[in-house]
């Protein structure tokens, strides 16, 4: 086992968590600072999710081109460089240029460090399978995106909000050393081959399509359930603190159930698990338009937590384990068309929610994610006919 490897991949993925769950976390403190008001809070959000869909895709042809290491660093440099500016804001303007960088650092560290989860978490002797190192990998980066807000809010207390950037900006330096000691020719030789195809071939393979399709009606899913889950929760009578302490619940039911998917998953029924985990959670989503009491929409979130967790791990590793064996060298490209895709659900589904929700109320309007919950189970279905 490369212990630099696992070591530097630990505390990358713990970084990168803390990054998808910054803004949310220093919202409030940062309205406040730059006296503007949700709305342009909001404005900074959607620049961060729409950074993404053209970023993961560069990203991806930048690593299978130069060389994964190359993106990574990058994608460090660039984060560094986000909080940095974040730590000294004096405008909009500024906090629009931090969450630009931040975004495309985001996207570079995320494609780069889904390709390197078997390498890092495989030799492990409890890990068997590519979707267990994929679960154990999404559960160390979900469990930095849940302890993140918790830690933010510790720091702004004792040091303030400069002071609290500028000590994370520095917490990204240890991966960024550790990326110095890995042997990046012998677990991502990916310059070495990627002449063999072109982004042609990774167009005309079935499978990636059929993933990157099932990606599109999952992540929406995912979307809406965490964002108005505590909406839901209110309407049924559950109080706000109440149902703010159940959505803790819920992310880190989220997280916990892609650690036991890591230790449990057994080989060769990653098709079978996400199949069930996609049909479970449609029942679920139909069961969240329907419920009209406060205990059972309360108990079908928690178990929304609990399937939703290790649908996107086994998806990305069917995804990579694919593309490895039949178009290698193309792995980073692959993951950057999987996010565009997906990113394009991630913008618009909750857009179309949203919409419904003025409407025709926000039950009903879950429609729409139990749609996509079908999409799903369809999707994953023509995967396993199609493997």
């Amino acid at each position: 086992m490369d212990t630099y490897l696992t070591t530097m991949q630990v505390a990358a993925l713990s970084i990168a968590g803390m990054c998808h769950a910054l803004l949310g976390s220093i919202k409030v403190p940062l309205a406040r600072q730059l006296e503007i008001d949700e709305s342009r809070v909001g404005g900074l959000v959607s620049v961060f999710g729409f950074t993404l869909i053209p970023m993961a895709f560069a990203a991806g042809i930048f690593a299978d081109s130069f060389g994964r290491d190359t993106v990574l660093v990058g994608g460090f440099v660039l984060l560094i460089l986000s909080v940095l500016v974040l730590a000294h804001l004096k405008s909009y303007g500024m906090a629009v240029l931090s969450v630009l960088l931040l975004g495309t650092g985001w996207s570079a560290l995320v494609n780069v460090l889904n390709v390197l989860q078997g390498p890092s978490f495989l030799p492990l002797e409890e890990i068997k399978t590519l979707s267990n190192a994929m679960n154990l990998g999404d559960f160390v980066f979900g469990m930095g995106a849940f302890l993140m807000p918790i830690v933010v809010g510790y720091s702004l207390r004792r040091m303030g909000l400069r002071s609290t950037f500028v000590v994370f900006a520095s917490l990204m330096i240890i991966p960024l050393v550790l990326s110095f000691m890995i042997d990046w020719q012998r677990i991502a030789p990916a310059e070495a081959v990627a002449s063999s195809f072109t982004f042609s071939d990774l167009l005309q393979d079935r499978v990636v399509w059929i993933c990157c399709i099932a990606f599109l009606f999952h992540v929406p899913v995912e979307a809406c359930v965490a964002t108005w889950a505590t909406t839901l929760m209110i309407d049924r009578g559950v109080t706000e603190k109440k149902s703010n302490l159940l959505l803790s619940a819920f992310w880190l039911t989220f997280t916990l159930s892609r650690l036991i998917a890591a230790l449990s998953i057994p080989k060769g029924t990653d098709h079978a698990v996400v199949i069930g985990l996609a049909v479970i959670m449609l029942v679920v989503v139909l069961g969240l338009v329907i419920s009209r009491v406060k205990a059972q929409t309360t108990t079908l979130l928690i178990l929304a937590g609990l399937i939703l967790g290790p649908i996107f791990p086994i998806l990305i590793a069917q995804l990579v384990g694919h593309v490895s064996a039949e178009l290698p060298g193309m792995e980073g490209r692959a993951i950057g068309l999987f996010f565009c895709i997906g990113g394009i659900g991630w913008a618009g589904i909750p857009f179309i929610v949203g919409k419904l929700a003025d409407r025709l109320g926000l039950q009903k309007s879950f429609l729409a994610v139990a749609a996509c919950s079908a999409g799903l189970v369809v999707m994953c279905t023509v995967l396993y006919l199609a493997a």
